[in-house]
């Protein structure tokens, strides 16, 4: 049986929607825009999961996509796609913050090492933080969620020509302080504790002047940070969690 060639074009339309969201999300999201994530697998999962999508999704009110119109749909659909991973990444970046904040008390912030998830160098404690993060992002099922997300975002922001709402550009900005305000909220405990070891150290230094605090203050930081860490480790573990939680949920209201 033949299949008129305006079939395959419209069909070819609707199957580019979904992948063009999908395989943007998957480029700056965590996880899926790793270094070890190779492009193909992140290409084969777009596909895959566009075609199943693709059927139960309205049909897009565009004609070809070498039209203007089509053109115009692609790079909606790319910047919403952008969009979903990014707001997700924004809370490894909290997690990279407050790794670097702990780093720079503890004394360890000239002790650096390459990011496995952004490729760049950060304070060993960042590290140790980026792979907690990710391996939470996979324990609570965080890239079925963010790929569930991008599908459930087509009932807030369905497939057009128009471009993306001001609001929700504004909306993803004002996420940026997610970086910050998470960073602190998971070093706050430990960097309080260091705080007072270190006032406990200028009290000694003023009191005992003989004393070298640069051999004895470097060594004791960095043990009772560790120390500190460890102990606080199950109250920063659910912090991260709900962190990532509610930038997946900030993520879709951005959207609405």
């Amino acid at each position: 049986m033949p299949i008129a060639f305006d079939t395959i074009l419209t069909s070819m339309t609707l199957f580019a929607a979904p992948f063009l969201r999908l395989s943007a999300m998957m480029s700056v999201a965590p996880v899926f825009s790793a270094a070890g994530f190779n492009v193909r697998t992140r290409a084969v999962f777009a596909i895959l999961i566009a075609a199943l999508v693709a059927p139960s999704i309205p049909t897009p009110q565009v004609d070809s996509l070498l039209s203007a119109a089509g053109v115009l749909m692609a790079i909606r659909e790319i910047g919403v796609g952008i969009i979903l991973g990014f707001v997700v990444q924004l809370a490894f970046g909290a997690a990279v913050f407050a790794g670097q904040a702990i780093s720079m008390t503890m004394g360890l912030g000239f002790a650096m090492a390459v990011d496995p998830q952004n490729g760049v160098q950060v304070p060993v404690l960042s590290q140790l933080y980026v792979i907690l993060a990710t391996l939470l992002f996979l324990a609570l099922d965080g890239h079925l969620l963010l790929i569930a997300a991008v599908i459930e975002s087509y009932q807030l922001m369905p497939i057009g020509v128009a471009g993306i709402p001001v609001a929700s550009l504004s909306s993803v900005v004002t996420l940026g302080t997610m970086v910050f305000a998470g960073g602190i909220l998971l070093a706050l405990p430990a960097l309080t504790a260091l705080l007072m070891i270190n006032i406990a150290f200028g009290i000694v230094t003023r009191t005992a002047p003989q004393l070298n605090i640069f051999a004895v203050g470097f060594p004791v930081t960095i043990l009772a940070g560790l120390l500190i860490m460890f102990i606080v480790m199950p109250g920063f573990i659910d912090a991260l969690g709900e962190l990532i939680r509610s930038a997946v949920e900030r993520g879709m209201g951005a959207l609405s």
